[in-house]
């Protein structure tokens, strides 16, 4: 027994699953997960003494790679002045601005603990300033654990969903509409039906949550339409493809602006955070301006905020993004040239430093779509790419992501392992 699993056998006793969040317990790929003493720049290193290259990247938000010697100096030097305070501190403002420069149509901004509590939070807003209960979510993208969210479709296109998860009331499903990714016609027919009673829609623009996906321009073209002609407010999440697709928001790639931005992972440096943001009209619904409750008392904690201003501030000319990318295109590239050659039926999916390979000869254009995949073949694979040193999600339902600190010299140990890999 190695000492992961020692350690995983003893996290058992005393934690649910032995892990604190679903995901980590490698039950889609099957094996014990890997338990890390300590990470730097593109590298996890685990209990066992093994280095890994990350993909991962903490789900996201180390763009600047692990422990980033200006992030890691800004929270030592703001944890010796006092870690919570309870009261309001200059740094949650600049944070703010910090944001406010990526995302200007987010015109004011409540900063909170985690993408969970800003989504959750954005569609209370979201219901209170519509008066309106029915929100509309989609198959295949995660928004958080709240009940609202955690919600399975219909048995049609056109029925209310079901509690996913128990624990969450049929009073509450009642009140989300499940669709599919990319149907317009569904979107379309929904707000036809059942136009004056929708609050909103919240999707992943890009999504990171059942793999790489993009819109359509028509899917698009009619979230914006319908909440528009129906006085609905669109939510993007951009939790996960925040400063991922391109430097800042989604909405600069796609040329769709919503209603409600929601944020996380990165603009805290990779700490517990989050932040959703609007209109000065919409945002003045919130408590204290306005009726709609939120509050924490940790909500723009200062060594939190430290960490995003000193990670948002390394973002603000683009360098970083690029380098990024350009290792993205490059890994994707090799990646493409080792699948032409095997010929064997994968579909590969890069936005900017977001990637994801499909074990699948059919186009990815929903969840449902992603279930039709080879789960056996990417269980095969991850475990095969862990073995010779690469650590990718351990689910063919997520993205990869890509850092700053990444190497050619990475890329090519990673294609490596891939060409031994995939079979």
């Amino acid at each position: 027994m190695n000492h992961s699993e020692q350690l995983y056998k003893d996290a058992q006793q005393i934690l649910v699953g032995g892990v604190n969040s679903p995901v980590r317990a490698f039950k889609s790929v099957g094996g014990t997960p890997e338990f890390i003493s300590s990470a730097k720049g593109p590298y996890l290193h685990t209990a066992d003494n093994q280095t890994l290259i990350d993909y991962v990247l903490s789900w996201g938000p180390m763009i600047l790679g692990h422990a980033d010697p200006d992030v890691i100096k800004a929270i030592q030097d703001t944890a010796a002045k006092g870690t919570s305070f309870g009261t309001p501190s200059a740094l949650e403002t600049e944070c703010a601005k910090q944001i406010q420069y990526f995302y200007p149509h987010m015109e004011k901004i409540r900063l909170v603990n985690s993408g969970t509590e800003a989504t959750m939070s954005a569609i209370r807003l979201a219901r209170g300033v519509t008066k309106k209960p029915i929100l509309v979510k989609f198959k295949g993208c995660y928004h958080g654990h709240s009940d609202s969210l955690l919600v399975a479709a219909g048995s049609g296109g056109l029925t209310f969903g079901s509690p996913d998860s128990a624990g969450v009331l049929e009073d509450t499903a009642k009140h989300t509409v499940v669709l599919n990714y990319n149907d317009t016609e569904g979107v379309n027919a929904l707000f036809k039906e059942k136009g004056d009673q929708i609050a909103g829609i919240i999707l992943e623009p890009i999504t990171g949550n059942m793999g790489v996906i993009t819109p359509t321009d028509s899917f698009l073209t009619a979230l914006r339409t319908q909440c528009d002609q129906h006085g609905a407010l669109l939510i993007f999440d951009e939790v996960m493809c925040g400063f991922r697709v391109t430097k800042g928001s989604a909405s600069d790639l796609l040329g769709v602006t919503p209603d409600i931005t929601v944020l996380g992972k990165v603009i805290g440096g990779g700490m517990p955070c989050g932040a959703y943001g609007a209109s000065a009209e919409i945002m003045s619904h919130l408590s204290p301006e306005g009726q709609v409750y939120q509050a924490g008392t940790l909500s723009g904690n200062p060594v939190v905020m430290a960490a995003g201003i000193a990670t948002l501030k390394k973002l603000r000319d683009g360098e970083m993004f690029k380098k990024a990318e350009k290792m993205t295109t490059y890994l994707c590239n090799g990646l493409q040239d080792i699948l032409d050659e095997k010929g064997l039926p994968y579909r590969l999916k890069q936005v900017g430093t977001m990637w994801c390979l499909f074990f699948t000869s059919e186009d990815i254009q929903n969840c449902d779509d992603v279930c039709k995949c080879d789960m056996e073949g990417f269980s095969k694979y991850f475990h095969s790419m862990l073995q010779n040193g690469v650590y990718l999600p351990p689910s063919q339902f997520e993205a990869c992501f890509m850092s700053a600190t990444h190497t050619e010299k990475d890329i090519e140990k990673s294609l490596k392992a891939c060409k031994i890999s995939i079979q």
